[in-house]
């Protein structure tokens, strides 16, 4: 027989306890890139938020507000294999993922691997290349392997594409089909930083030369434990309810009430779904906390629906963009 008196073992303090220590080295991480990069935490965020969900993002924002030079810095404070890929029109797959070479001397075939063979890919304006290496690395993202010349090869956990492009209005570009942006679990938004954000940016950076000194403060182990303990996190039915409403709203807004039928062509699919309690998950896991909230859901939101949401012709003639139809949702729908 127990004692009565004897106190009972609590799983959720041991999993918050375990979060909590875990999660010490991601925020050690936002610290130690924004000593260099200026007002980008959100994106920083939402990338520690792609690491932990196995997820890959793209971040889109106009030339110059140091997109490229987040990314650089979140693989310096990883002590792990980094990869920056610029691309251009005249990219091959090839290129990308890599090659047979015929060797004369022994008379035959031997791979060669790619860059894509790395733990972390900056795919640098990926709006710039051609349909055949965007599907490339998209496949590539997608499967989690590479086939080259009829032999498969398994790529390095962990793997996460980062791609970076203009918007699709500046020239010289393509823009990506909606159905491959959809492999991407986060769309970001880089604005332009704030008067005083460019006054630090001014002082920092002003300089002929210039560096990254950030300090590698954790490993791709950190990455996969931190994973671990992600798929332990306790998600409510009511808030599994919350998160399902907000999707359905993006395909049967009459159904909640909504006046949006004629603004939505096509709502978010299943993995939009899987991936906002994912990403929601991640950002209790952030928080060190060992449940999600529908805060979460709310905070993370907008970053996995606004490049699900294809908005009609009638929306586009009214200015009604994707953001604005999944802000409308997120507030129309009932927080548990």
């Amino acid at each position: 027989m127990t004692d009565a008196t004897e106190p009972k073992h609590d799983p959720s303090a041991v999993l918050t306890a375990e979060i909590q220590k875990c999660s010490e080295p991601f925020r050690q991480l936002i610290s130690e890139v924004g000593m260099t990069i200026v007002g980008q935490e959100g994106l920083i965020h939402r990338m520690l938020i792609g690491l932990l969900a196995n997820g890959h993002l793209l971040i889109e924002g106009v030339p110059g507000l140091a997109k490229t030079t987040a990314v650089a810095c979140l693989a310096k404070g990883i002590s792990t294999n980094f990869q920056r890929l610029q691309f251009t029109p005249d990219l091959l797959p090839a290129d990308l993922i890599g090659t047979q070479v015929y060797r004369p001397q022994d008379q035959q075939f031997v791979v060669q691997k790619g860059p894509i063979f790395s733990n972390l890919i900056l795919a640098d304006e990926i709006n710039r290349a051609p349909a055949k290496v965007q599907s490339a690395l998209l496949e590539a993202m997608q499967e989690r392997q590479v086939t080259i010349g009829g032999e498969t090869f398994a790529l390095d956990e962990p793997f996460l594409v980062m791609a970076t492009q203009n918007p699709i209005e500046q020239e010289g570009t393509y823009p990506l089909p909606e159905a491959q942006v959809d492999r991407f679990m986060l769309k970001v938004i880089v604005d332009y930083p704030s008067r005083d954000e460019e006054l630090q940016i001014l002082s920092r950076m002003s300089k002929t030369r210039q560096s990254i000194a950030v300090n590698s403060v954790m490993s791709p182990a950190d990455i996969l434990a931190g994973r671990d303990l992600v798929d332990q996190i306790h998600v409510d039915a009511k808030v599994q309810e919350y998160i399902v409403d907000i999707v359905m709203a993006t395909r049967n807004p009459a159904a909640y009430n909504l006046p949006l039928d004629e603004l939505i062509q096509f709502g978010a699919s299943p993995r939009a779904t899987i991936n906002l309690t994912l990403s929601a998950k991640a950002n209790a896991f952030m928080e060190g906390r060992g449940y999600v909230t529908p805060q979460d859901v709310k905070t993370i939101a907008m970053d996995v629906l606004r490049h699900r949401v294809i908005i009609t012709y009638e929306a586009e003639a009214e200015e009604k963009t994707s953001e604005d139809i999944v802000s409308e949702i997120l507030r129309a729908i009932p927080v548990p």
